[in-house]
């Protein structure tokens, strides 16, 4: 009888049985990627950097939900609600945590993990699909992305958790798991407003991979009115009713009639100024470009047209946590066109195939230098605060539970342990203690000579100083019972 040839898998099925010590590899690839974000969150812990008020902003989001008041926040504002600010219902699951933990490092170190977690997502998904090596590369090359290694450095933000939900989504959806791509991306839509259009999408990628499968379409549908209804409710009902001015507070970065009204000058908004272009080609070469020949690709869609089409400068580089979301998207296509390049019959496609995940490893590791992981091996990194002793000394004296007015240096360090308000507000009662840095950078060199006359002139309150050390002064409020300033 004439020899037959094994049936070929289909595009995107596990190609045979998962090789022993399979399930390792992605632990290991997860790991090492948790390990070195730890590292380098606690060595910039250590030198006292602060990038920007945001990191305090969530510990006392956190915070708050732990001691049941809701997302109240006063660094944003006296009572100000944080879901006023953006739509993050998910960050809830932040209070029991830091009930557990209750430091603004938790925070560091919670969303390194989800970093490592990300990886480890898209090398077991890699793994699966084309085995130990071109899976280890995919999910080492994610973890190494550009747009992830930037979040970190600038600290907490929402989408964090939004990054190891899109890995799990899209995995599932190249692996054709239908439901699985479903649910686990039914919770971004609750991680920040426009990333329901993310969902959106995916819905639609999901419906469309399902039905040429031969599948129900229904859970990518469903999905994808899920997301769409996300976003338009957060946008037009729930940032407008709990924001203090009544609209949603960043309305004015991004206006969608004029983009209709200039189509062709849209298009070009895209990619001019130069900066964006750089985004643009730091994603494809993130892909090894091959990732651009999948439908996972659009998933990236809404967040790079509502980034570069803002006025806003700020959204259009590589810096920032504006990334992050892209990198499990970018990394998935990636996965996607590979199984079906390693699927074809021509050998030129299948040699490409091969080359994607370890091209993409490539790039990762030829731009980590440039990187904040390229600290790592800066013995700079390693000094400590040279003023740690005297931060602390000033925390140690701030009594427990006093209301505190303070700047950038200090701000996510004394949430734990006070009512903490943010010096450039507006509008907030007079505290107990104002803390100011006056080598902090909140003052761009120019700090109050006189500390307690300037509090005094910004709240209407007399304050008298209690201490100063090392640039870092201490007011109190006089005439105020309370505990005292040790």
């Amino acid at each position: 009888m004439p020899a037959t040839s094994a049936p070929r898998p289909a595009a995107g099925a596990p190609p045979h049985a998962p090789a022993p010590g399979s399930r390792l590899v992605p632990l290991a690839v997860g790991g090492l990627v948790a390990v070195l974000y730890l590292w380098w969150s606690l060595l910039q812990w250590r030198r006292g950097e602060v990038p920007s008020w945001d990191l305090a902003i969530f510990t006392q989001l956190a915070r708050s939900y732990a001691e049941g008041r809701g997302p109240e926040v006063h660094v944003k504002g006296h009572g100000y609600n944080l879901l006023g600010d953006h739509f993050h219902p998910v960050l809830v699951l932040l209070g029991p945590l830091y009930a557990l933990f209750p430091s603004a490092l938790t925070l560091l170190v919670l969303q390194d993990l989800l970093m490592g977690v990300c990886a480890w997502a898209i090398a077991r998904s890699g793994v699966r699909l084309l085995g130990r090596g071109p899976g280890a590369a995919l999910g080492l090359a994610c973890g190494l992305s550009f747009g992830l290694q930037a979040a970190v450095a600038v600290q907490f933000h929402e989408v964090a958790v939004a990054v190891p939900l899109l890995a799990l989504s899209l995995g599932a959806l190249v692996e054709r798991r239908w439901s699985a791509a479903a649910a686990w991306a039914a919770p971004v839509a609750l991680v920040k407003e426009d990333l329901g259009l993310t969902v959106a999408v995916l819905g639609l990628v999901l419906a469309r991979r399902a039905r040429a499968a031969g599948a129900p379409a229904r859970p990518g549908l469903l999905l994808a009115g899920w997301g769409t209804a996300c976003s338009v409710l957060a946008v037009t009902v729930v940032l407008p009713a709990l924001n203090p001015a009544g609209e949603f507070a960043y309305a004015d970065r991004l206006d969608p009639a004029a983009v209709l009204a200039d189509p062709l000058g849209a298009l070009t908004a895209l990619v001019v100024p130069g900066r964006k272009a750089l985004t643009w080609l730091a994603l494809v070469l993130t892909g090894a470009v091959l990732a651009l020949r999948s439908p996972l690709a659009l998933v990236a869609l809404p967040t790079l047209l509502w980034r570069m089409l803002s006025p806003e400068p700020g959204y259009w580089g590589t810096g920032w946590h504006y990334s992050a979301v892209l990198m499990p998207v970018v990394l998935a296509a990636l996965l996607d066109a590979v199984v079906r390049l390693r699927a074809s019959r021509r050998p030129g496609a299948v040699r490409l195939g091969r080359a994607g995940p370890w091209a993409a490893l490539g790039v990762a590791l030829v731009l980590l230098p440039a990187h904040p992981l390229g600290d790592l091996a800066d013995p700079a990194a390693y000094r400590p605060d040279p003023r740690a002793a005297a931060k602390e000394a000033v925390l140690a004296a701030v009594p427990e539970g006093a209301s505190v007015a303070t700047d950038l240096t200090l701000l996510h360090r004394l949430v734990p342990r006070a009512e903490v308000h943010w010096l450039g507000s507006t509008g907030d009662p007079a505290p107990d203690l104002v803390v100011v840095d006056r080598a902090g950078t909140a003052w761009g060199g120019s700090p109050p000579g006189d500390v307690a006359a300037w509090a005094e002139q910004r709240y209407g309150a007399a304050y008298e100083p209690v201490r100063e050390q090392e640039h870092l002064v201490v007011v109190r409020r006089t005439g105020r019972a309370g505990p005292p300033v040790r």
